[in-house]
């Protein structure tokens, strides 16, 4: 990204807060060691931190925490990232479904 370039990112429906969020914490992380154990189970993806898939070693998946109770994916499809709920097993299945498509189809996240 070049310097000063601000990166898009689009929220689904589903997302209930747009403010700023830090990334997921170890406890956060600990909550979705589930559906972190079926990511890494993905040929393709790189975990370099927990929590943080590369994809063609560009920024992929990752989380985020806000508050006590929400989670989020933000994942990168094309030039943006898509913020995505993890709070439940359907919202998390949700992930894994497009996580999967994404790797079935091809789509790397741009260069930036």
């Amino acid at each position: 990204m070049a310097a000063g370039a601000a990166r898009t990112l689009a929220f689904s429906s589903g997302a209930r807060s747009t403010s700023r969020m830090k990334h997921a914490g170890p406890k956060a992380l600990d909550r979705l060691e589930p559906l972190l154990k079926q990511l890494r189970a993905h040929e393709g993806l790189r975990e370099k931190s927990r929590g943080c898939f590369y994809l063609g070693g560009r920024g992929f998946l990752h989380f985020h925490e806000h508050g006590d109770d929400e989670l989020y994916a933000d994942i990168g499809l094309g030039d943006d990232f898509t913020r995505l709920p993890a709070m439940t097993a359907a919202q998390r299945k949700t992930i894994l479904t497009i996580t999967a498509r994404a790797l079935a189809d091809g789509k790397r996240p741009r260069r930036r």
